[in-house]
């Protein structure tokens, strides 16, 4: 595996020639081991049905705000020669939906989209992460509900067993859950939302300082707080049946569609939340025990493609690719 992420290279005694923090120079040994890995999910996503897509690297800023549902992360931004705001993709999942709205007009059928691009996203100083993050992954647009999540869920599986992964798993949720259980209890919309951010965050003890807030007594946050952090199988969603309502119906019904094989990648957390504020239904994140953040991730964005024209349902995921690479590395000397 090629080295960690250095600040400065030493081209000769006495001179240095610097790298900005965050990138990296990717030499030959590694860059064959990247490419088997998107080589192979190559394989699964075509064989699947799915096609290649590449987007622009650039696109205009405005046109890319329009996928942006909360707060906008940061981006890198530039103007061009005519005095425009241009903006490097920080994610693929946006620049696909304005393909599927825009360049598929009128079109009935399904959409099914694989790629493998290179997102940029502005990281905090000495964190050791990548400006760069190479991702592969698909969208599928015009399948709703339970066809689409399961058909993805299922390539998800698949990809893992391509990159052999067998100790990842996929961590699965539903956007909506966590909102319908605090709403049940009496929570408002603006309290609800500063509850993702502390889920979202892993932080507890603000969670329970905003139920509190809200009006709930200690016994009822304990309750709602250890739901929330709830992890299991799919009988989870059984037992809670009651607290979760339709999104959890739905996300069980999922589940119980797939493969044994596929079901024992699962795990279930009732409080999953992700950072894009499009995901509308169904989320995801695929982790590995060897690193210490999500190698992938995905979900359901329901509402996203009708910002740039044509409307329809559309679910997708990404593994980062060199992410994948130090999970295989690692499990190997485990």
């Amino acid at each position: 595996m090629g080295g960690a992420l250095e600040p400065t290279t030493t081209a000769r005694a006495g001179d240095v020639v610097r790298l900005p923090p965050g990138s990296r120079d990717v030499l030959p040994q590694e860059a064959r081991e990247l490419r088997a890995i998107s080589d192979g999910l190559r394989g699964v996503f075509e064989a699947a049905g799915f096609g290649e897509v590449i987007t622009p690297t650039l696109e205009y800023s405005d046109v890319l705000a329009r996928g942006v549902l909360g707060n906008p992360s940061p981006t890198y931004r530039l103007i061009d020669d005519r005095g425009a705001w241009l903006e490097l993709r920080s994610d693929m999942t946006v620049p696909l939906a304005r393909v599927a709205a825009t360049r598929f007009h009128g079109h009935d059928e399904p959409l099914r989209f694989w790629y493998t691009q290179t997102a940029f996203r502005p990281v905090p100083a000495l964190q050791g992460r990548s400006r760069e993050v190479q991702q592969c992954g698909v969208e599928l647009f015009g399948v709703p509900g339970y066809g689409g999540d399961r058909e993805v869920l299922g390539l998800a599986a698949r990809s893992l067993d391509a990159t052999g992964l067998p100790d990842a798993r996929i961590v699965v949720g539903d956007a909506r859950l966590s909102a319908t259980v605090l709403e049940s209890a009496g929570v408002d919309a603006e309290a609800i939302t500063a509850a993702h951010d502390a889920l979202f965050a892993g932080d507890l003890v603000t969670l329970e300082g905003i139920l509190l807030e809200a009006g709930l007594t200690e016994d009822r946050v304990r309750a709602l707080g250890a739901l929330l952090r709830t992890r299991g199988d799919a009988s989870v969603l059984d037992a809670h049946a009651d607290a979760f309502g339709t999104p959890g119906r739905e996300l069980a019904e999922t589940l119980s569609s797939l493969t044994t094989s596929e079901k024992e990648r699962v795990i279930v957390d009732i409080g999953l939340v992700r950072d894009l504020d499009y995901y509308s239904g169904l989320v995801f994140e695929v982790v590995h025990p060897a690193i210490g953040e999500p190698i992938g991730g995905g979900g359901r964005y329901d509402g996203l493609v009708g910002k740039f024209g044509d409307d329809r349902p559309a679910v997708g995921f990404a593994l980062n690719v060199d992410a994948v690479h130090r999970a295989q590395m690692l499990g190997a000397t485990a």
